[in-house]
């Protein structure tokens, strides 16, 4: 009962000052809403990537030009990879399936008097198994293309309707780099990966984009953007992997570090999750000082709650309360205000989470480890810092105390 009456007391001593208990608790409300909300839109981002890049195919590897320092400091990657490397490794590792070189390049496409900066990819006719993507109508590229580099495009959806509309864009004509194309098929839809809609691309023969858009650029053949190659299973991946570094080492005379790197889905789907991770631990910390900051004030006020009420500490002395009834008191208070911020910040953190999840591509992703960890800090914060104010109120001398009765 007694402490029943504590609690009873604590929250009637609040509620008369209604106004300066919401702003104390308003730096614990923003602090556990912002660690919640940061936390569940992090871990929303990473969920996003990994379902991206289950959209790559499980067992889908990346050869990519350039050594490792070149890849982590420059766009520009030196021209390493060539055609005949694609076709070697194709004819010559044994567990891979399929292999898809391509070449990409932003450029200008123009069709029925609309202009617009697109993604241009040449490609071979294994793009499409290699990469998991499929046609909603029309044709892909076909070996005759490549051999002929005959002049059509397969367009994305996003294109398609930009420029087309309902109508069927398949038999009419677009220009790239002024160059007319013939329009074959359109693309399903495939969404966004990396920062890139990949249903803003238009698909041309890796012959033509060789020849006619970009021009021979390497002295040892058709320079390629990468190449991305599909093991014949999942247990083949890593022998794929060191198969296909072996045969480029050979075929480019390496002797020291790679001039090329080979990645897997699940090596760019890590390294993307340690960036986010990393970048969603940071903000939390930064979101947790004002966890601090609230604390602070749950302190401050408690002390001025401590000079505010001397008189009510002396009397509550002189008629037998001890020190630690005095202490018990004010840590209540300041554990209330910690509690039920914390409370009302989450509440508000996981509606953020939902409303971002409502308007856009992330998912709301609640982690009720973030939440039981904010509540407990919140919780943990009041204790800690109206200790300081509580011990004060229960050092008051009551014959000082009654004095200014």
């Amino acid at each position: 009962m007694k402490i029943i009456k504590s609690i009873e007391l604590a929250v009637k001593t609040l509620t008369a000052n209604k106004m300066r208990s919401g702003l104390t608790m308003l730096g614990i409300i923003i602090g556990n809403a912002s660690v919640i909300a940061t936390i569940g839109i992090g871990q929303g981002a990473q969920k996003l990537a990994s379902e991206q890049f289950e959209g790559l195919g499980p067992n889908v590897l990346f050869v990519v030009p350039g050594n490792q320092k070149a890849r982590q400091t420059t766009f520009n990657l030196p021209k390493t990879l060539v055609w005949e490397d694609a076709k070697a490794i194709a004819n010559q590792v044994p567990s891979v399936k399929e292999v898809a070189p391509q070449i990409n390049s932003r450029e200008v496409i123009t069709s029925r008097n609309q202009n617009f900066n697109s993604l241009i990819v040449g490609t071979t006719p294994e793009f499409l198994t290699v990469r998991s993507f499929d046609l909603a109508r029309g044709r892909f590229v076909n070996p005759i293309d490549i051999k002929r580099n005959n002049k059509v495009a397969i367009l994305g959806s996003d294109i398609a309707t930009r420029f087309f509309g309902n109508q069927n864009p398949v038999g009419k004509q677009l220009r790239v780099k002024n160059i007319s194309f013939e329009i074959v098929g359109v693309m399903e839809p495939k969404g966004s990966l990396m920062g890139t809609n990949q249903d803003e691309t238009v698909y041309i023969p890796l012959s033509t984009m060789a020849n006619q858009i970009m021009g021979k650029t390497s002295p040892f053949g058709i320079d390629l953007t990468f190449i991305s190659v599909s093991a014949k299973d999942e247990n083949n991946i890593e022998a794929a992997q060191f198969q296909i570094e072996n045969l480029l080492r050979l075929r480019h005379k390496i002797t020291g570090e790679d001039d090329f790197g080979v990645q897997s889905q699940k090596d760019i789907l890590e390294i993307v999750d340690n960036i986010t991770g990393g970048l969603t631990m940071m903000l939390a910390a930064i979101a947790a000082i004002s966890l601090i900051v609230g604390g602070i004030g749950v302190m401050n006020i408690m002390l001025v709650s401590v000079t505010e009420r001397t008189k009510e500490i002396g009397l509550r002395k002189a008629i037998g309360a001890r020190e630690k009834d005095i202490l018990f008191q004010f840590l209540i208070e300041a554990v209330i205000l910690s509690g039920v911020g914390g409370f009302l910040g989450t509440f508000i953190g996981i509606s953020g989470v939902f409303l971002v999840g409502a308007i856009s591509p992330l998912s709301a992703t609640i982690s009720p480890i973030a939440i039981v960890i904010a509540v407990g800090v919140s919780g943990g914060i009041g204790l800690f810092f109206g200790v300081f104010p509580a011990q004060q109120a229960a050092k008051l001398d009551p014959i000082v105390a009654l004095r200014s009765l």
